[in-house]
């Protein structure tokens, strides 16, 4: 029998602006990644709960009949005053926010914090930008005037995975709302306490029922379901890249656009004039942010031969000081977010340790930690070969692995050289080989002498080859929520 905690929290789907039971009745349970216990349930949604979902949103922006479609006809600047009024309710709620997303996913309490005053930036951005979205004229003949007009695209659905709910959801749902859009989310089943939190907010700031709805649930089943939906009219997925193919098979039989952000296997590529004194805290940080349960974390290290030894000198010694702990007492670590993320990092280490590739550092598990938390220490790696499977394939958890290089065509070609192209550092004081790099490393994002720049609300962000396609965050989010209608006017 699984053991539960006091005071279950229990939470159910946000369907037209409030909360509902699946319709079947059934529940998941909540469990706390820092100990193994159960501490909530949340609905159990299934295919007919998207169809009533899907039905509302369509209501909000199109009417039936029986409603207005007042999100649908909502004018630009009023859509900027209710996200701007949400923005503003997420940042009073921040401490609630952080604390219920720091219990379902396991993240140390200060992350969840600048998570949740990320989504607000986030939501406060798109408030800027949604009157500001604007069409063209295009010169033609004699006699023609003609306009092209930015229109959203009517219901979208937003597929968010439980490493980061409450930015996933910001990134994606408030540049859909911002361009006018009616949005059915399905967060993973693992961690969505925070965004049905947020959907309640949305309510209280003005958000008419149906704009944004809420199915919580599987996702073979309400993931499954959201996707192959025919009411849907863009899809935004976050995930693996298995399930993004899936995903991307399904709804392309309703001839549904997606946008799909599939993770990387992100590159640090420090050059023998690199500050490493600015480097080392970045390429660690990288790594264990979220426990290494980033897509974009960066998870290789790239060093020239010259400095290799001492880069790895002083990794090992911040890899050495790493603590991890239960998610409440704010280390510098939590635990992974599941029983099989835990042993999906478990079978990645048992592999290189089989192939002999050495393991330098290891962080440490405080020894209070719950015994029943999905717990890893941070490992350092060195001399990967290059074609790997811990240097090709995405290990989710808070591993680095460290290899030599002697040129930079050499840098080049091992950056370049996994499936996936999300994100990549380069440390360096030459100014000819950054713009080199920048320009040749196959990436969707580029970082010059830092790593990720503080999250980046106005950066757009995505990918390329595995990694995905499409872009999310930033103003170029907006196209993306949005399709290009043409206008022309014969007037002579």
């Amino acid at each position: 029998m699984t053991a539960m905690h006091p005071g279950i929290i229990e939470r159910n789907l946000f369907i037209d602006n409030g909360p509902r039971p699946a319709l079947d009745g059934e529940r998941i349970d909540v469990v706390d990644p820092s100990d193994g216990i159960v501490f909530g349930s949340i609905a159990r949604g299934r295919s007919a709960d998207v169809g009533l979902a899907v039905a509302s949103a369509r209501r909000a922006f199109d009417g039936d009949g029986t409603a207005d479609g007042r999100w649908g006809r909502t004018p630009a600047p009023e859509r900027g005053r209710i996200l701007a009024g949400l923005a503003r309710a997420v940042e009073g709620a921040a401490e609630e926010l952080a604390a219920l997303e720091s219990r379902d996913t396991g993240k140390p309490l200060r992350q969840a914090r600048a998570d949740a005053l990320a989504l607000a930036r986030y939501f406060e951005f798109y408030a800027g930008a949604a009157d500001k979205l604007h069409g063209q004229t295009v010169p033609y003949r004699q006699g023609y005037t003609v306009l092209t007009l930015r229109e959203p695209h009517g219901v979208t659905g937003h597929i968010v995975p439980w490493n980061y709910p409450m930015q996933i959801f910001g990134r994606s749902v408030g540049a859909s709302l911002a361009a006018g859009n009616a949005c059915v989310v399905k967060p993973a089943e693992d961690a969505c306490l925070s965004v049905l939190r947020v959907a309640e907010l949305a309510a209280g700031c003005g958000l008419p029922p149906g704009a944004l709805n809420i199915v919580s649930g599987l996702g073979a089943e309400a993931g499954e379901a959201l996707a192959a939906h025919p009411g849907i009219d863009h899809l935004s997925f976050t995930g693996s890249p298995a399930t993004g193919t899936r995903v991307a098979q399904v709804a392309a039989a309703h001839h549904c656009p997606v946008t799909l952000e599939l993770g990387g296997k992100s590159p640090q590529l420090v050059f023998a004039d690199a500050d490493l004194d600015a480097a080392i805290p970045s390429l660690v940080g990288a790594i264990i942010q979220n426990a290494g349960q980033t897509c974009s974390a960066g998870s290789r290290v790239l060093v020239e031969q010259s400095i290799h030894d001492e880069v790895l000198e002083r990794l090992a010694v911040a890899f050495s000081a790493l603590r991890a702990g239960p998610a409440q007492r704010d280390l510098d670590l939590g635990p992974l977010v599941s029983l099989r993320q835990q042993q999906r990092v478990w079978d990645a280490l048992s592999e290189a340790q089989a192939s002999g590739i050495r393991f330098v550092a290891q962080g440490q598990i405080i020894e209070d930690a719950p015994a029943g938390g999905f717990y890893q220490a941070p490992v350092l790696l060195a001399d990967v070969p290059p074609g790997h499977h811990i240097e090709q394939e995405e290990i989710f958890g808070p591993v680095l692995a460290v290899t030599p290089f002697e040129t930079e065509a050499e840098a080049l070609r091992l950056a370049n050289g996994t499936p996936y192209g999300l994100v990549a550092g380069v440390w360096t004081r030459d100014g000819a080989r950054q713009l080199r790099l920048a320009h040749r490393l196959r990436a969707g994002q580029v970082f010059i002498n830092d790593y990720g720049a503080g999250g980046g609300v106005e950066l757009p962000f995505g990918g390329v080859k595995r990694s995905g396609h499409g872009r999310e965050k930033g103003f170029e989010a907006l196209y993306g929520f949005t399709t290009l209608k043409t206008v022309a006017l014969r007037h002579d």
